[in-house]
């Protein structure tokens, strides 16, 4: 498992949304470090992990003319969180050195039916990979430890962090080893790949007393809070060094960094609130604070929910 905890000052240099939201993805930690299955960075045997300097230059030189990645993601909708989130993964690793992405999205069928899909196949000196990729947000509970995975919904509350690994383990990464894929693999002269998974994103405690965390947890691991709309004055009155201000759904990846003239008034926050009704969807807001390069960065985020939330018990994965 690798990551790269030293470039978090490089990431505060970039500039360009899309490249912040592709370094975000190649350098944030994973969720958890303790998984029934292999957790393997797509990047742990490219020359970029030996040589973290040349990644870096990659960024940077991106960060200046980021066309060929806008170009990249132009070619197919991500509107889908997700979606995105695997397109800046396989623009980076058809990049990276060392790396041969051999497909994306490989499906796997059978009498016509389709069965799944194989996020990754990918070589490098270590050999042949199947590589599953998930960006996933979950709220941990008010009322229980929050020391079961079935204690970790998301935001929409049709998503839970139990069902999602017993997906990952029972269907999506045991794919490429059934003979259903036989066909696929031979397509691309291989017999057989290495299953493994990669799993990014946040972890979000509740207000105002946190819960633990989940069950093989990276230490490492990014957070944010949450908390009921009716407790929104209470928590606003105790945080409000910085601004507030809610995130679209597409900029839910990288730390948020925007100009003085992006910046919500303290009204307009208000007057956004206001608007909102009792049962709309849960909403990111993230606290900015002035930075030395005359923008304001992301210090906290925080999911508002509605105060029924969750409105459902999970039984599927959000997508």
């Amino acid at each position: 498992m690798t990551s790269f905890p030293m470039f978090t000052d490089l990431q505060q240099q970039l500039r360009q949304p899309v490249v912040r939201d592709l370094a975000w993805v190649l350098l944030s930690p994973p969720l958890l470090s303790d998984l029934p299955w292999p957790q393997r960075h797509p990047l742990s045997a490219s020359q970029w992990c030996r040589t973290p300097g040349m990644l870096a230059d990659w960024l940077l030189r991106l960060d200046q003319d980021p066309s060929s990645l806008l170009n990249w993601l132009a070619q197919h909708s991500v509107r889908r969180l997700g979606l995105y989130y695997e397109r800046l993964w396989q623009f980076a690793l058809h990049a990276a050195p060392g790396i041969e992405l051999l497909a994306a999205n490989l499906p796997i069928r059978q009498n016509g039916q389709t069965l799944g899909e194989l996020d990754l196949l990918l070589r490098d000196e270590e050999g042949v990979h199947h590589l599953e990729l998930a960006i996933k947000l979950y709220l941990g509970p008010q009322q229980q430890s929050g020391a079961e995975l079935a204690h970790w919904i998301g935001p929409g509350s049709r998503d839970r962090l139990d069902i999602k690994l017993d997906h990952l383990s029972q269907h999506q990464l045991p794919m490429s080893a059934r003979g259903e894929a036989r066909p696929a693999l031979a397509e691309l002269d291989l017999a057989s790949a290495q299953a493994a998974l990669w799993l990014g994103g946040y972890l979000f405690y509740p207000w105002p007393k946190p819960c633990e965390p989940p069950p093989g947890a990276n230490p490492q691991h990014l957070t944010g809070r949450w908390l009921h709309r009716r407790d929104w004055p209470a928590f606003a009155a105790q945080n409000s060094d910085g601004c507030w201000q809610p995130l679209p759904r597409a900029a839910w990846l990288a730390p948020a960094r925007i100009s003085r003239h992006q910046l919500w008034s303290g009204e307009s926050l208000q007057a956004w609130l206001q608007t909102l009704l009792p049962q709309a969807k849960a909403q990111l807001l993230v606290r900015l604070q002035p930075s030395r390069q005359d923008d304001w960065q992301e210090v906290e985020r925080v999911f508002l929910v509605s105060d029924d939330w969750p409105t459902q018990m999970p039984d599927a994965t959000e997508t």
